[in-house]
């Protein structure tokens, strides 16, 4: 079996240097590591099939997307480039097992994943023309334009989750949809539009300001805690967004909206398939997945099977999740595997107390924060948007005796107001969720707290989750 491409006419291959094999391996070894998924193999409709080399017309592509990308500058650009290295990756991915490059081809492979993420993230970057003004918060203006594109490719979320950095990192919109699958309530669209230093104040903004009307969510989940309904801070985020010009086109009455779709390119791409020999002609042979997966939506569970596994086992799981932006995934959800130890964590960072914490200063539930929620609870009710607001765990050892104490006024407070004004409050603060392994810092889940908050959830039967819409 051999790697090939359909076409009508037998391509011309060129023909590589080992010298330009060579530049080609050390050329990228200072590019960030990081994760690619591998390229679907796309299947043309021509039935014949011509047999190629597969290592000569993936380092072709390696090469065009090297040159391509020394002088890329738009997002238009880097997508090129990282076409070229998708290309790249499945043509070196389709080395036959026995070849005597293949050992070499694994980890060219490795390595154009690599040159395919960077790419990926340059596109990310740059932002289009025609992009809304930013907000003066770099996570915003990223949370917002994926969200965006989330509707223009997904649709409305059915839940909309919302809150600070605790919210992005604590609550896992894969696992929930799965969780929640399993329960009966069908495949629902969960989007994760966590912003870190949000307070009250900029999720009413955000619901309310920002995000198009017409594509409101039937339940909005706000997870976060007591910081960001302190009216005594300074709410810097806030302020930081209202001073922005993308504050100033919301002033003169426009929002953001979704981009007009434009048409595809005409290039048209050839990637490997595998031919089986049937005298002198070859058959065009598609293997089938082992694993079903959902193509737009969809995450499988093996992933988590395996980290479940690693950590069964008493091993420290690989961290394949350095803190970036750029491991947001396409639900907004920012995973991060990094293990909380209060024994080592504070040997590289100083311990500040409540007393000294800004997130506490001059602590007050009343004020602006307390207006601005108020204001959410309004507009939810009003549009009847199922709020359900979920007060996140943190460690025990970060609940000194202020912390403590605004921790219980915070939940004293919203037991009363959930009462009076008929949202949902679920609080997860005193629940058995203190693992130190849990967190990735004293006051932030990471990747396996969110899992099992998202379950806790799910498994809670006061919230009144939405089914599926036909």
């Amino acid at each position: 079996m051999a790697g090939c491409s359909q076409s009508q006419q037998s391509a011309t291959l060129s023909q590589v240097s080992e010298k330009a094999i060579a530049a080609q391996v050390s050329e990228s070894e200072s590019v960030p590591n990081a994760i690619a998924r591998s390229a679907n193999q796309i299947i043309s409709k021509s039935n014949h099939c011509v047999e190629t080399n597969p290592f000569d017309e993936s380092v072709r592509f390696a090469l065009r997307a090297s040159n391509l990308a020394q002088s890329a500058r738009s997002k238009e650009d880097w997508d090129e480039v990282a076409r070229q290295w998708v290309q790249a990756v499945a043509w070196m991915q389709a080395v036959p097992p026995r070849s005597p490059r293949r050992s070499f081809a694994e980890r060219k492979v490795v390595e154009y994943m690599r040159n395919l993420t960077y790419s990926q993230q340059q596109a990310a970057r740059s932002r289009s023309v025609s992009a809304f003004p930013s907000f003066d918060s770099e996570l915003f203006d990223r949370q917002l334009e994926l969200y965006l594109s989330y509707l223009s490719t997904v649709g409305t979320p059915d839940i909309l989750i919302v809150g600070s950095s605790r919210a992005l990192q604590g609550v896992d919109p894969n696992q929930m949809q799965r969780s929640l699958t399993a329960r009966g309530y069908g495949n629902l669209r969960i989007f994760n539009f966590g912003i870190n230093g949000a307070t009250a104040q900029l999720v009413n903004y955000l619901i309310r300001e920002i995000l198009p009307p017409e594509h409101l969510p039937p339940m909005i989940l706000w997870a976060d805690g007591v910081r960001a309904f302190n009216s005594g801070r300074f709410d810097r985020t806030f302020a930081a967004v209202l001073a922005s010009a993308g504050h100033q086109r919301i002033g003169s009455g426009i929002r953001p909206q979704l981009a007009q779709a434009q048409p595809y390119p005409t290039t048209c791409h050839e990637f490997p398939a595998l031919c089986v020999a049937r005298g002198s002609k070859f058959n065009f042979y598609q293997a089938k997945p082992d694993i079903t997966l959902d193509p737009i939506m969809g995450d499988s569970s093996a992933d988590w099977e395996l980290t479940d596994l690693v950590y069964r086992s008493g091993q420290q799981p690989v961290n394949l999740t350095p803190i970036s932006l750029d491991n947001i995934d396409a639900q907004g959800f920012l995973p991060l595997s990094d293990r909380y130890n209060p024994n080592t964590y504070y040997q590289r960072r100083p311990y500040v107390s409540g007393r000294y914490d800004g997130d506490y200063q001059s602590f007050n539930l009343e004020g602006v924060q307390a207006r601005a929620f108020d204001s959410v609870v309004a507009f939810t009710r009003g549009r009847n948007i199922s709020l359900v607001l979920v007060n996140l765990p943190l460690t025990q050892g970060y609940l000194d005796s202020v912390r403590w104490s605004a921790e219980r006024q915070f939940r004293d407070r919203m037991i009363y107001l959930s009462r009076q004004q008929g949202f949902l409050f679920v609080d997860l603060s005193q629940r058995a969720l203190t693992q130190y392994d849990y967190f990735v810092d004293p006051s932030h889940l990471n990747r396996y707290g969110a899992r099992a908050v998202s379950q806790k959830l799910v498994a809670e039967p006061s919230i009144p989750w939405p089914r599926r819409r036909n």
